[in-house]
């Protein structure tokens, strides 16, 4: 490995660790900086999700004001995301490598869609909130149990539902989930997108440490640990950033580098996949 390769590498994993705490899709920069590098596609997602998570505790960690209140919630959505994360990961490493590279394309553009629509989702829940407030008389980021509005039993089924089959997805592939995370509880749940945020930040955390777990113990082969080292170092950096700044960073400007990230990472994959180079 070059001094250039791992200060790319480095770079890349500060950035994605800032914007995972922010708005979610960082593996959108590390991933396809490891492809553009010569990784596997295989060994850059285990390695990604391994370093990934020290940023994850960072920016958990961050917005643990927001977490206040929150307890009962996550007791309920945390094993869903347990679940999900053992299955998602269980997938990637038992289906044939030929497999994953064969759906990492159309993850990648899905993940792309979801990085930019997220204005408009935003907008979409910010109305909501706005509008449950200004019928209820109530703050929609009260304390989970104090809030306007409680979740009837019916929309509790469909939280941890969403957060189990969201959770898979970020075991097999992380790219985007914390964005699904905060649409669909932000659709479902009377919470303020602050808090929603801070419930993402954990919840994908709980995914990629049960990910990441289950890579060491039964595919520790197909792991580059130095490649998870240094995203580790930055992207815990990173998340501390994103946790204290990253509201403030331009999000026009994180969405256009996700997106040329991401268009690059597809272009090469799709690229390899028809013998291009």
């Amino acid at each position: 490995m070059t001094w250039l390769e791992v200060s790319l590498i480095l770079v890349a994993g500060l950035w994605a660790g800032t914007i995972n705490a922010v708005v979610g899709s960082g593996t959108l920069v590390t991933f396809p900086t490891l492809v553009a590098l010569g990784y596997p596609p295989l060994t850059a997602t285990v390695s990604n999700a391994i370093g990934l998570v020290a940023g994850g505790v960072s920016g958990a960690w961050g917005y643990r004001r927001e977490l206040r209140g929150q307890g009962r919630r996550l007791a309920l959505l945390v094993p869903a995301s347990v679940v999900g994360g053992v299955i998602g990961a269980s997938l990637l490493l038992h289906l044939p490598e030929s497999a994953f590279e064969a759906v990492v394309p159309v993850l990648i553009v899905l993940a792309l869609v979801l990085v930019v629509v997220q204005p408009r989702l935003q907008r979409r829940l910010r109305r909501r909130a706005e509008e449950r407030a200004g019928t209820t008389g109530g703050a929609t980021d009260s304390p989970a149990g104090t809030g306007p509005l409680r979740p009837s039993r019916r929309v509790l089924v469909a939280v941890v539902l969403s957060t189990l089959l969201i959770s898979v997805y970020g075991g097999y592939f992380t790219a985007a989930q914390g964005i699904l995370l905060v649409a669909v509880l932000g659709s479902l749940l009377d919470e303020g997108m602050q808090r929603l945020n801070g419930l993402k930040n954990v919840l994908t955390l709980v995914v990629n440490l049960v990910a990441a777990t289950s890579y060491v113990l039964f595919g520790a082969d197909r792991i580059d640990w130095a490649v998870a080292g240094l995203i580790a170092v930055s992207s815990l950096v990173g998340g501390a950033l994103g946790a204290r700044y990253g509201r403030r960073l331009p999000p026009v400007a994180l969405r256009a580098v996700i997106v040329v990230l991401g268009t690059v990472a597809l272009l090469r994959i799709i690229g390899a996949q028809a013998g291009w180079w």
